[in-house]
């Protein structure tokens, strides 16, 4: 590593994005992957879908509640 960089040519923000939208990994432990994997090729649909409905119930739940 250099002890000093030259940044002075440097484009502030040139890869800045708004926009952009950042997805945030989820570790599972292995049991829990394995049993959402055996539930996601029954049903044929990705395991993201299967954590997103379960969540998106347990929110209905929860907020059935307030």
């Amino acid at each position: 590593m250099k002890q000093e960089y030259d940044f002075s040519k440097g484009t502030r923000g040139k890869f800045y994005n708004p926009d952009a939208t950042f997805h945030i990994p989820v570790y599972l432990e292995q049991d829990s992957a394995d049993y959402l994997n055996r539930i996601a090729e029954k049903q044929n649909l990705d395991i993201s879908n299967i954590v997103n409905n379960w969540i998106k119930r347990d929110i209905a739940f929860l907020n059935s509640y307030n």
